[in-house]
């Protein structure tokens, strides 16, 4: 699933092609994604605006206008692609929007669990928006406030720093790859952490989130950057999916185990069960 480095990456990479210019045509191929879309809400409203502004909310593209905000999740395997105009759709290309200038983008989901829906004023006081954290790589985001999440709570701390409220756009892989360079198991309850430990893994989680952004995201099956490259700090990863392979520092094998629905990858010996500071 994209995550915060590949949506701020696609949405980089779309601010030249479309800041500034005018939606010509919206043609939408498939009515329903994760939920219904609002075709004649976005006909109406679309067609025939101006592009000021492209924002990214945890996971969430926004794209702001006179008349209000598109707001776009690509779900699981969703794809924002810029694509020559002469080039044809395929079954799972689900909406193209034309702009002014020929520029054609489509929105390919094959899974079509992403989302395309219209929000009009203040985009923050939406229901998918509303309840968000801080963005990780904000101020707003520090040692202090994970602490206070932490403090007498059993869950495991890689679940903790996955929950939107707490912190957004931290998924399973960043989460993963954060709290190796932290030193912290990741099943280690969140409430067990020092106060140096949480300096160390807000730290960490700002540190990993930055490389993987350079490095254009992580493309490990579906995503794709906006001119379809793939993200490339998969070549940079310490652990995840990496089990039974050597530890980039000690050595030791890498383990993983399930934590709720995911899975967790961790150094038995960078990583110990229990606190060691």
């Amino acid at each position: 699933m994209p995550e915060l480095p590949e949506i701020e990456t696609i949405r980089a990479g779309l601010t030249p092609h479309l800041l500034g210019r005018t939606i010509q045509n919206l043609s939408i191929h498939t009515p329903k994604l994760r939920w219904p879309i609002p075709i004649d809400t976005l006909r109406q409203n679309l067609v025939g605006q101006t592009i000021h502004t492209l924002h990214r909310r945890g996971k969430y593209l926004l794209w702001s206008m006179d008349a209000g905000h598109q707001l776009i999740h690509l779900g699981m395997s969703g794809q924002l692609l810029i694509q020559n105009p002469a080039t044809p759709a395929t079954r799972h290309d689900h909406v193209i929007w034309t702009f002014d200038d020929g520029t054609r983008l489509l929105l390919r989901d094959p899974r079509r669990f992403g989302a395309l829906l219209w929000i009009e004023g203040d985009w923050r006081h939406h229901p998918l928006l509303a309840k968000l954290g801080p963005e990780p790589l904000e101020p707003t985001f520090h040692a202090d406030h994970l602490a206070a999440w932490c403090r007498g709570r059993r869950v495991a701390i890689k679940s903790l720093i996955m929950q939107g409220a707490v912190v957004v756009g931290v998924g399973n892989i960043y989460a993963n790859e954060a709290l190796f360079l932290a030193g912290v198991h990741p099943a280690r309850p969140a409430g067990s952490l020092k106060p140096d430990e949480c300096i160390r893994l807000t730290r960490t989680i700002k540190q990993v989130l930055e490389a993987a952004i350079r490095q254009g995201g992580t493309t490990l099956r579906d995503y794709r950057q906006s001119d379809g490259k793939p993200g490339y700090f998969s070549i940079e990863l310490n652990v995840y999916g990496r089990t039974g392979e050597t530890c980039p520092i000690c050595a030791t094998p890498i383990r993983s185990q399930r934590l709720g629905q995911r899975s967790a990858f961790f150094c038995p010996r960078c990583q110990p069960e229990s606190s060691q500071s």
